[in-house]
């Protein structure tokens, strides 16, 4: 889509908001939930707040929850309202508890950052339990095809988990383990199930060393809704025996309405489960299937001092679709610069045309995982920044905007503790270098497919941004708390000194490819042994290895042709070597996203997407290797063609997603 331009009247708005009197008033006129307390868990509840500021604003509105077993913990954190009247209107929360009953506590604050002035007000909110004279009961949810079980509560210092199956079948799925908390009732989502099926389901718990299983429950989920175009899948290659069932799709379109629901489904590409997100436009990213039954997605709404959507928010989302938790680049832009970070202004706050030297924070692309300690998460971020004329080769005479990246570090409440900004790499050597333009030379205009929201283009600046790095993939290294981090555009992995937020901040330790630190252990004899472009780079058993790679595989088919590869590298940092464990060959040639993943069996899955941007056949191929003893290939055992898909995933259920 085309954002607009920033005009010299929004411009000089923003700069009497940044000038206003620190002794401005906040007051919140009113909360209003809808439907009013109390209600059945799980009942969706829509939070509108409205706030007055004798500064001219903006306002931005936060929201936080609390529990009888948990206390304050963030749900949203502040965004833009709108304005009527001399009134603020916050963006509608949709509140959604589906964990436990009781008295829930939800806290708004109203702040306007311009002032620094804030107030806040808590509402009680009663939730009222869903199971009924001591038994358990199954309740649907806005997901036709997930359900709530809420069961009686269990003894204390026990667990419970749920089994489900097929009416008629003897496979069951179970969920995670989950610990009691009595008196209260133990309530869990259950996905992974086909439409319109009728399912048996109970609850297990377990006490010193014994499985108790609970009364059965019937549910029947409900049909695929009309309004969503659900994809068809053709199984080119059957699955032979399996232990990992279920294959998980970020579908994305590259036309028309960016807008796909992403889907699990059987090894026969029949639906299970499907999340689609909400609004008219938005792109959803799912970055990563979380263990407790949530995963991350990046979406497209407005963040509050960005004229874009794009990439605008993170949230992490329960399996009903249900909004966990979120952030936006605005906020997440403000905390950036209270910790000193120069390269994250916000982009609408820079005059036109851009000075050299300027750089704004964008939005989030790519990736965002969860993985690090103390329930911290990671996210990239892209940073535009002008440089002279000349850089990296350009031959418009003009000042040339270059897209950065940033890695961005959430403490467990998604506030800001540490970031990485690859335009401050200047820690000691090996670093990277601005005059390295990217491999392939690739540029971005604002609206084109694959790139960020283009905000500081336009006249006095060469026409076309250069899109340097390209992250698009984060990996966190348990055996030395490093991160790494895969850039396309340079051919590289490279690994990051983080130290679980100890680390020199902007050192890269090692860079990973052609030109790079390490040298490849041509054991195989291949033409051109390193991987390009790459995605999804991952060190596998729990750190351990092998390092898997999705190698697109555009540097190297641009010079000398073939396709896609699945890449399996024994990683050897002491002698700065790489070993090929499989370097197996796609049979197609994915040009951008993918995954690569080592199944708990020893074979390998592989998602080669983006096919049908140079070609006629479909969009992508996930795709399973059966590795040949003594050579670096193998043979596929399971191919899945379907449309184009971000990432994709094989595991044995919705509850137990890969652990890289």
């Amino acid at each position: 889509m085309n954002m607009p331009r920033i005009g010299p009247s929004y411009l000089a708005g923003v700069l009497a908001i940044l000038c206003a009197p620190a002794y401005a008033t906040v007051t919140i006129v009113s909360i209003a939930p809808s439907p009013v307390s109390p209600q059945p868990l799980g009942t969706p509840v829509v939070w509108r707040v409205t706030a007055t500021d004798t500064n001219p604003g903006p306002l931005t509105f936060q929201f936080n929850t609390a529990s009888s077993l948990a206390g304050f913990s963030l749900a949203r954190d502040f965004n833009v309202g709108t304005a009527s009247a001399g009134v603020w209107t916050s963006q509608p929360f949709v509140w959604v508890p589906t964990v436990i009953e009781g008295s829930h506590q939800i806290q708004v604050v109203v702040k306007d950052f311009s002032s620094g002035e804030t107030a806040s007000q808590t509402i009680t909110y009663n939730l009222t339990s869903r199971v009924t004279n001591g038994q358990p009961v199954v309740t649907p949810t806005a997901n036709p095809l997930v359900a709530l079980f809420s069961t009686p509560s269990c003894p204390a210092g026990s667990q419970m988990r749920v089994a489900f199956q097929q009416s008629g079948s003897s496979t069951f799925t179970r969920t995670g383990w989950l610990n009691c908390h009595p008196p209260l009732s133990m309530n869990v989502e259950i996905a992974g199930m086909y439409p319109a099926t009728t399912y048996v389901m109970f609850a297990q718990t377990y006490t010193t060393g014994h499985i108790t299983n609970g009364a059965n429950v019937s549910f029947t989920t409900g049909t695929l809704p009309s309004n969503i175009t659900f994809p068809t899948f053709t199984v080119n290659i059957p699955a032979g025996a399996q232990t990992d069932s279920v294959l998980l799709f970020n579908l994305i379109q590259f036309s028309g309405i960016m807008k796909s629901p992403s889907l699990a489904t059987d090894l026969s590409g029949n639906t299970i489960w499907y999340y689609y997100p909400p609004g008219a436009d938005h792109v959803e990213i799912l970055a990563h299937l979380l263990p407790n039954g949530a995963f991350l997605a990046i979406q497209d709404i407005p963040a509050w001092n960005l004229a874009a959507q794009k990439g605008q928010v993170l949230r992490e989302i329960d399996l009903a679709g249900n909004l966990i938790r979120e952030t936006n680049t605005g906020v997440v832009q403000q905390q950036l610069l209270a910790l000193g970070a120069t390269d994250a202004q916000a982009c609408n706050a820079i005059s036109t045309p851009a000075p050299v030297g300027a750089a704004c924070l964008g939005a989030f692309h790519h990736d965002a995982i969860q993985t690090l300690p103390n329930g911290r998460t990671a996210v990239i971020a892209d940073i535009e920044k002008i440089f002279p004329a000349g850089t990296q080769g350009d031959t418009s005479g003009l000042p040339v905007d270059i897209i950065g990246d940033m890695i961005i570090v959430l403490n467990s409440n998604w506030q800001v503790v540490w970031y990485f900004d690859t335009f401050q790499h200047d820690s000691g050597p090996p670093q990277l270098d601005i005059n390295r333009p990217a491999v392939l030379a690739e540029t971005c205009t604002n609206g084109q497919a694959g790139c960020p929201p283009i905000l500081l283009l336009g006249p006095g600046i060469a026409p076309q941004a250069k899109d340097w790095l390209h992250a698009n993939s984060l990996y966190y290294w348990p055996q030395d708390g490093a991160i790494i981090w895969s850039s396309r555009h340079q051919d590289w992995v490279m690994k990051v000194d983080y130290r679980n937020g100890s680390g020199i901040r902007g050192k890269i330790l090692w860079r990973m490819g052609v030109d790079g630190d390490f040298t490849f252990n041509n054991i195989y004899n291949d033409p051109w042994p390193w991987f390009s472009h790459q995605h999804y780079v991952a060190m596998q058993n729990n750190g351990a290895g092998p390092m898997t790679i999705l190698d697109n595989g555009n540097t190297r088919i641009s010079q000398v042709g073939g396709n896609s590869r699945g890449m399996s590298l024994i990683v050897d940092e002491a002698n700065l070597q790489v070993t090929p464990v499989l370097s197996a060959d796609l049979g197609v040639f994915g040009q951008a996203m993918g995954t690569a993943e080592l199944l708990s069996d020893g074979n390998y899955f592989f998602l080669a997407p983006a096919v049908k941007l140079i070609s006629n056949t479909a969009g992508s191929y996930a795709i399973q290797i059966l590795p040949t003893p003594g050579t670096d290939t193998g043979s596929q055992v399971l191919n899945v063609q379907g449309p184009d898909a971000y990432r994709a995933w094989q595991m044995p259920s919705l509850y137990a997603p890969p652990i890289i």
